[in-house]
């Protein structure tokens, strides 16, 4: 069985993981990249940091994947989440579903980045421009 969920230290190539989803089935494709941005809450934001327990993220991350292509009527899918530090702009998260037809491909990918948002024990460390820093945890809604 292949990896669906990973954490990643370093930047990915997102053409990389998009060309593992490729398949003579495919009719529709959906992704989502999530970047980091210079607010949050209304304080501006300088960088961060993503930390995570890796075995127990990417067992849950997994989970996540697997309930997707349980529930959804596509034919794969992907999901990597940065770790450690990161700046303004850069890519956080990546989630690349593939379907024989569109509305899948768009409801997984919707539902992959909110549950893994929500669920993957993934936190992060929020570096602000005041020089304060805190530290943030999904939240379960």
């Amino acid at each position: 069985m292949s990896k669906h969920f990973s954490l990643s230290e370093t930047p990915f190539d997102t053409a990389s993981l998009r060309a593992q989803l490729l398949d003579d089935r495919v009719g529709g494709y959906a992704s989502f990249e999530g970047w980091v941005r210079d607010h949050n809450d209304g304080r501006a934001v300088h960088g961060l940091r993503y930390e995570a327990y890796a075995a127990l993220a990417e067992a849950e991350g997994e989970r996540v994947l697997a309930e997707a292509l349980a529930r959804f009527d596509i034919l794969d899918a992907v999901c990597v989440h940065r770790v450690g530090d990161l700046a303004i702009g850069e890519l956080a998260v990546w989630v690349g579903v593939s379907a024989a037809h569109r509305d899948a491909a768009f409801a997984a990918c919707r539902f992959v980045i909110d549950e893994v948002k929500s669920r993957v024990p993934i936190w992060k460390h929020e570096r602000y421009a005041d020089g304060d820093a805190g530290w943030l945890h999904p939240q379960t809604s």
